[in-house]
């Protein structure tokens, strides 16, 4: 993200309290001897639901039971993960408090690993730092909690990594530069940030926690668009990724002038993602419209990239999440931006109409493996 009940409803809710008993059982910590499980993939021709619930502050790590609550009555259906931020600016921990809400619920903690300071800068954190190991105590720390967790967990470093409205972004380490760092043939800004999300990973996992599926997330354009940039240039290689994510918005303001459709922005990057990790998953972790932009209602916009997304218009998609915020952007309400579908009738009754006709084609609780 750049800028920051009928019967439908109480048949889902018996459902999701169903499928979390049988979620409690399959993933109730595991015997030390044990392999410790982890989130799979939804059978061929099925599809993850999940969502960013919003929050207060904007800041994307205050969710609440009650924002996945309110999420899910007014949708129809239960979700299988719930996204959210852990800020390092706040506290390196684990953030074993809203994950376990989650995990009460039903669903699996997706959790971006934001290693940034105050107001989107690198802070303390940078990419320098987290390769030279000076962040390797703090991130075996955090690993040896969420294998304390020891149920499934989603993680990811370096959201939209090709976007430089992101600290790590390689506009902010060397950029196009050859000559500073590692491989003369590689740019140094995305060599340096797929080395820190290496070294991230291997800490983590030498620290045992498998219980971790690691996700390299990109947004649909690259920003800048310069050849250094492109989003392979970040990517840190198949051992080190479990799954990729994509983000792709239409206006996220009410005075954008810009309003791409989602299959606009999808189409293209899907083709390089798939060139780029034939054998990965890939999800939607992010996408979302405003209200109050004359040139496209969120439900028209909602209801096209979801008859794409549950058509299979993207064969290798395993799942997909709605950016669900409300935020200011100045001091004028009328350009509030406003994704919620508990706040829009009508986008409320797409995602209620669409998860519903998806039937079991969505997955409504997490799978392990």
């Amino acid at each position: 993200m750049r800028a920051q009940a009928g019967m439908v409803v109480k048949t889902s809710l018996l459902a999701g309290a169903l499928g979390l008993c049988l979620w409690a059982a399959a993933c109730r910590a595991p015997a030390r001897e044990e392999p410790m499980k982890r989130i799979a993939p939804p059978p061929a021709g099925k599809l993850y639901h999940g969502v960013y619930p919003g929050g207060k502050t904007g800041e994307e790590d205050d969710i609440t039971p009650a924002d996945v609550s309110s999420y899910e009555t007014t949708v129809g259906r239960p979700v299988a993960w719930v996204y959210f931020s852990n800020n390092w600016y706040r506290s390196p921990e684990f953030p074993w408090e809203t994950a376990e809400f989650i995990r009460a619920a039903g669903a699996v903690p997706y959790i971006r690993l934001m290693l940034r300071g105050e107001d989107n800068t690198q802070g303390e954190y940078t990419v320098a730092r987290i390769i030279s190991g000076g962040c390797d105590a703090l991130l075996r720390a955090w690993a040896a909690r969420a294998r304390e967790f020891a149920t499934p967990l989603i993680v990811e470093y370096g959201t939209e990594c090709n976007g430089q409205w992101f600290p790590w972004n390689g506009k902010h380490h060397g950029a196009g530069r050859l000559d500073g760092y590692g491989d003369p043939a590689r740019p140094d800004g995305p060599e340096r940030f797929a080395a820190a999300f290496r070294r991230i990973v291997t800490v983590m996992r030498e620290a045992g926690a498998d219980n971790i599926t690691w996700v390299f997330h990109v947004d649909t354009g690259d920003d800048p668009e310069a050849a250094w940039n492109r989003l392979e240039n970040y990517y840190p290689g198949d051992e080190f990724v479990d799954w990729i994510a994509v983000s792709g918005y239409g206006p996220q303001e009410p005075n954008s002038d810009d309003a791409p459709t989602f299959r606009e922005l999808m189409d293209p990057c899907y083709q390089r993602l798939t060139a780029l990790a034939p054998a990965k998953p890939v999800i939607v972790a992010e996408f979302g419209c405003t209200a109050g932009n004359p040139l496209v209602s969120p439900d028209r916009w909602a209801s096209a990239a979801l008859d794409d997304i549950l058509g299979h218009r993207w064969p290798r998609v395993i799942g997909f999440s709605w950016w669900n915020e409300w935020w200011e952007n100045d001091d004028n309400p009328a350009h509030d931006t406003n994704m919620r579908v508990q706040d829009s009738p009508a986008l409320a009754k797409v995602f209620r109409d669409k998860l519903a006709e998806a039937g079991e084609e969505i997955v409504d609780r997490p799978l392990v493996k």
